[in-house]
């Protein structure tokens, strides 16, 4: 794909070219607003009105990284949707997520029991997600799952890169305490098996990494992600 040509093509009106770009990149901005919101009917609206709010604003696109300048508008849709969400009655975590779980695809070779336990471990995790404060979830999905650089995460979500790492660091700690106090929901493999402090099961998986840094491995390898 040429994307400069697109680009200056579709700045100029032609509907075809931001077609082609939209096609390439629905996929990142999908499962950018997926994890930050949790919910797929979610995630889709807010992909929708991103691209609409992209279409119209590429005219005045000044060059630079086109994914860093699609994805601010992207996360700039998920907090719409999240104050959206905000305003509708929350569920316990007793009584289930009321998250509209999607099965992602499984592996030709891995066996159904792998398949079922990675999709279990795919849920806790995403709830995970979902208690960490918005700024924190963009920027740990953006940095741990899609694997954007500090300096292109700064210029997506209009922060310095102190302020990257800062909620980077809490985001990743948040998670981790939050597996921790519920490792009761996850796979009986990673539950706590004495001992204080960390995800033994997890943390035995990676041990150079931290049990945060773990659950967002998994989530890279694809737990739960749609292409």
């Amino acid at each position: 794909m040429d994307e400069p040509a697109l680009i200056a093509a579709a700045k100029g009106g032609d509907r075809e070219a931001f077609n082609k770009l939209v096609v390439h990149y629905q996929s990142l901005a999908y499962n950018v607003a997926y994890r930050v919101l949790g919910n797929g009917d979610a995630a889709a609206d807010a992909t929708q009105d991103a691209f609409l709010s992209a279409y119209r604003a590429i005219p005045r696109f000044r060059g630079g990284s086109f994914r860093a300048w699609l994805l601010r508008i992207v996360t700039n849709a998920c907090y719409d949707q999240l104050r959206v969400q905000k305003r509708r009655p929350t569920i316990s975590l007793d009584e289930g997520s009321g998250l509209d779980w999607q099965e992602s695809s499984q592996d030709p070779g891995e066996r159904p029991e792998a398949y079922v336990e990675r999709q279990e471990l795919g849920q806790i995790i995403q709830r995970g997600f979902d208690t960490l404060p918005p700024t924190q979830r963009v920027v740990v999905v953006l940095a741990d799952i899609q694997g954007l650089h500090y300096s292109e995460i700064a210029a997506t979500v209009g922060i310095s890169l102190g302020t990257v790492k800062s909620r980077l660091n809490r985001g990743r700690r948040r998670l981790r305490d939050f597996l921790a106090e519920h490792a009761e929901l996850l796979p009986a493999r990673y539950r706590l098996h004495g001992g204080a402090g960390g995800i033994g099961g997890l943390a035995s998986l990676f041990p150079d990494w931290s049990a945060d840094w773990v659950a967002i491995e998994l989530l890279r390898r694809g737990v739960g992600r749609y292409d």
